[in-house]
């Protein structure tokens, strides 16, 4: 007998062709019986860039496919958005550039059964969507840290991107996604408030989603804006902006030798530069960077 309902949650900027890969992927989820699901795409682009997409798929989905529209340019306004608009007994995250295997759901739900805990999150894997230069696969830039199955989570090992969350934790109007995130960094948050108030989140390893990887984000342009909008992020204290003072000049000096260690690890020097020097300008209120998502 059915006792469960899941909300598939998205939020989706501009990307279409992603969107469509990753709704492809949904259709084809395993359940076994075991829960219902729906899809809500919640689209983060006043344009309405991704109505048509969505319209396509509605049709044909077999799940209930819902579509919403957060015209204030927010990620924590449009996870909440998606929050508000969900019905189920459990939300599951996943980005708008990633996509799962058909036991990706299933795998999820099995777990939070087994451990019992108010969320699930599980691996998320580059897929590159052209031959990346070797630098970018030898420094590791897109690989994301994993862990053993059942490993309970701190704060710093969590994210959205792959998640099975309780709906019961966002009752409280004071869980949801905090706007003053809106440029990033609102699921760490979020993660550290829950962990705080004694909710439990559980790394399940069999559970993982692909991340698709443009050729546009190999680019070195790519790595430092996204490094200085980093900066931008709301939750630094005092003490982390002594530590930038410091790293900044010790950083920028080792650069000129880093090259003879090979051009990985140069760039992984100067992208913690760039975190750092994004830091200090968003705490004298420089902004650089314009765009609220970096995507290219």
């Amino acid at each position: 007998m059915v006792s469960q309902h899941v909300d598939v949650c998205i939020c989706t900027y501009g990307r279409p062709r992603l969107l469509k890969k990753l709704l492809t992927c949904l259709r084809e989820q395993r359940t076994e019986s075991l829960f219902t699901c729906s899809v809500i795409v919640v689209d983060n682009d006043v344009g309405q860039s991704a109505r048509q997409t969505v319209d396509e798929f509605r049709a044909q989905a077999g799940w209930h496919l819902r579509y919403e529209v957060e015209p204030v340019q927010n990620i924590a306004l449009a996870r909440n958005r998606a929050v508000q608009s969900a019905t189920g007994d459990f939300l599951a995250f996943i980005d708008d550039d990633e996509y799962p295997g058909p036991d990706w759901l299933i795998t999820l739900v099995e777990a939070q059964k087994r451990w019992n805990a108010d969320g699930i999150l599980g691996p998320v894997i580059p897929h590159y969507e052209t031959e990346p230069p070797s630098w970018v696969i030898r420094g590791g830039f897109y690989e994301r840290p994993s862990h053993a199955t059942g490993t309970k989570l701190d704060w710093k090992n969590t994210r959205t991107g792959n998640a099975l969350l309780r709906r019961s934790l966002f009752q409280e109007e004071d869980n949801l996604f905090r706007q003053e995130f809106g440029g990033g960094g609102e699921d760490r948050d979020f993660f550290r408030r829950m962990i705080r108030k004694g909710h439990v989140f559980i790394w399940c390893a069999e559970a993982p989603v692909y991340e698709s990887i443009p050729p546009e984000r190999f680019k070195r342009s790519f790595m430092l804006k996204r490094a200085l909008v980093r900066g931008k992020i709301p939750h630094f204290r005092p003490v982390d902006y002594a530590k930038s003072l410091l790293a900044i000049p010790l950083y920028t000096l080792a650069l000129p030798v880093l090259p003879l260690l090979g051009h990985h690890v140069f760039m992984k020097v100067l992208i913690r530069d760039f975190d750092h020097i994004g830091r200090l300008l968003a705490l004298a209120g420089i902004d650089v960077v314009k765009e609220k998502y970096v995507t290219q």
